[in-house]
């Protein structure tokens, strides 16, 4: 393969809004940074602007999202803004939050992407240096049957396959052949939950910068009129209905395999934890955080 030079942004590029849990409202800026620097963050409404790495040494919670944290200072749900920076091809960044947990937008990648390129993507003087791993690597949790493997290659390539036994999302499979791909194929693909999950997440706390556009809900059974009343009150909304495919609200899918793709987006951010890019085939059956960044650490051992 050709020689490629690492890559940073080349100015600053602020975005601003909720975070889906904690409900917090804040900004996120990006910083150019120099060679080698790697992906960190920044709390700079902490004393002392503490950085936390983009590492999954640095991983303490995985339920709901990533959240990564050093010497107590924590960043929530970190998955997309990694995914999109690895999509955008930037090695090394600055990233300044103003709060524990980033913006949710639309619950995709896009447009923390569109963020990143309109500040410039430039080449720095330094190769790129690439992970490879020596032999197939395996990771399987047989109580949730996920399964992550990695064999050795040439190129980085990825298969992410979703089955929930469900009525209304079907098993499907999404694909990403080349990172190139990424912004069209795979960055506008959305979060999603299904209905019945809803309520177990208000009851924990979360949720709590949530509302119907930053994910996709699934409809598994019929819901009486009075509880979908219910929920568009919780979430600020005049009414909600179930429409086409068991979608709640009026949402509609980027992609007939949307939630496949979204979980391939979830895995690239995961894996963005190794610190550097990897060359390798990734075959997924029903990946989540978990068992992503426990496949990272697998990997970490088995690297070249």
């Amino acid at each position: 393969m050709k020689i490629e030079k690492q890559k940073t942004i080349k100015q600053s590029v602020s975005l601003s809004g909720t975070g889906l849990h904690t409900g917090q409202k804040g900004t996120l800026t990006f910083h150019p940074a120099e060679i080698n620097h790697g992906i960190k963050f920044r709390r700079i409404d902490v004393e002392g602007k503490p950085i936390v790495e983009a590492r999954v040494e640095n991983v303490v919670d995985t339920s709901r999202g990533t959240t990564i944290a050093h010497n107590g200072v924590r960043v929530y749900t970190v998955e997309h803004i990694l995914a999109s920076l690895r999509g955008a091809g930037v090695d090394n960044v600055l990233i300044d939050i103003n709060c524990e947990e980033p913006p949710i937008q639309d619950g995709s990648a896009r447009y923390m992407l569109e963020a990143l390129k309109s500040a410039g993507i430039v080449e720095q003087d330094a190769e790129r240096e690439y992970l490879r791993v020596k032999k197939t690597v395996t990771y399987f949790h047989p109580k949730i049957g996920c399964e992550i493997s990695i064999k050795p290659a040439n190129d980085f390539r990825m298969e992410v396959s979703v089955d929930y036994n469900s009525q209304v999302l079907k098993p499907q499979t999404a694909t990403l052949r080349s990172m190139d791909d990424f912004e069209k194929e795979i960055a506008p693909c959305r979060t999603f939950v299904f209905f019945q999950e809803l309520e177990m997440l208000l009851n924990h706390n979360l949720i709590k910068g949530g509302d119907l556009s930053t994910a996709i809900v699934f409809v598994e059974d019929v819901v009486p009129a009075g509880e979908l009343k219910r929920i568009a009150k919780l979430f600020n909304m005049e009414s909600v209905g179930i429409h086409q495919g068991g979608i709640l609200n009026n949402t509609s899918l980027h992609f007939e395999n949307e939630p496949a793709r979204h979980k391939l987006l979830d895995l690239i951010g995961d894996m963005a934890l190794l610190g550097k890019p990897i060359l390798g085939h990734v075959k997924a059956f029903k990946p989540g955080h978990l068992a992503n960044t426990e496949f990272v650490k697998m990997v970490i051992e088995n690297l070249e």
